[in-house]
């Protein structure tokens, strides 16, 4: 019997991680990729180390192939359980997270499952980032397929995306919104939070926001009269002017997020 999911496209289901938080908002959506009537199916992001979600995915036909995103362990913690439930290979940009198989390279073109999936490199939130582009799929109530796009924590459901400095870089994340805007206005499949309907609109809604935001350093920076740089206490008080009454519990993030805008700063002057 086949385990219920969330049918989020023709050839995606979403299977929502039960690790909800700060940071994973309501959990970490891991998909299953498959045709209609195609009994093997792909697994991007297994999630974290929960015996029922894990034998859930393993449950939805035969798994051919683990698909990974990037290497934060809320997608990647449950991969080695489910390659022992499964023995399916596992594909990663890292080498290290892959597991009888080779690592990911940009432009791939990847035929399993019945469909096609193509890797396009997205670094910026990690280095190791990646989204999944699948040309024949569409939304379920389009009358013709035009794509749509994977997007790990490259773009999220709601919300923006934490640059992890210093694997990520702000230089690189903001190539990589180009690079997925260019796919035009499909749908978009976050690694949290909920499906979006147009990936054009939501890459130059981030790049907004992304661009406010190192407007607002510098502006701090000439309030104090100093250059960027990676100096703590400067990154505290940016953080406290830029960000406000942030919540403590995801401080860390923006704290990363300052540094790699700083950093950013420091090399584009």
């Amino acid at each position: 019997m086949t385990p219920s999911a969330d049918h989020w496209t023709r050839l995606v289901r979403r299977l929502l991680a039960p690790n909800p938080g700060p940071m994973t908002l309501g959990g970490t959506n891991s998909f299953v990729i498959a045709a209609p009537g195609h009994d093997g199916v792909v697994v991007v992001d297994p999630g974290p180390e929960d015996a029922a979600h894990l034998e859930r995915l393993a449950g939805f036909g035969t798994v051919e192939l683990i698909l990974l995103t990037h290497h934060h362990a809320d997608h990647v913690e449950g991969v080695d359980s489910l390659v022992a439930l499964t023995g399916a290979p596992v594909r990663a940009w890292r080498a290290a997270l892959c597991r009888n198989a080779e690592p990911l390279a940009a432009d791939e073109e990847i035929e399993a499952a019945g469909t096609r999936i193509r890797v396009v490199a997205t670094p910026g939130h990690t280095t190791d980032s990646v989204s999944f582009h699948l040309p024949d799929d569409a939304a379920i109530d389009s009358p013709a397929a035009g794509g749509t796009m994977l997007t790990g924590d490259t773009i999220l459901g709601s919300g923006t995306t934490v640059i992890a400095h210093p694997d990520g870089a702000v230089g690189a994340y903001l190539a990589s919104l180009d690079a997925l805007e260019a796919f035009g206005a499909i749908p978009v499949l976050p690694a949290h939070g909920p499906m979006l309907p147009d990936l054009r609109a939501v890459c130059r809604a981030y790049r907004s926001h992304r661009e406010q935001r190192l407007d607002q350093v510098r502006g701090v920076l000439a309030a104090l009269g100093v250059e960027a740089s990676d100096d703590p206490a400067l990154v505290e008080a940016v953080v406290d002017r830029v960000y406000g009454e942030i919540d403590p519990r995801v401080r860390f993030a923006a704290v990363a997020s300052t540094r790699a805008q700083l950093d950013h700063l420091a090399a584009t002057a």
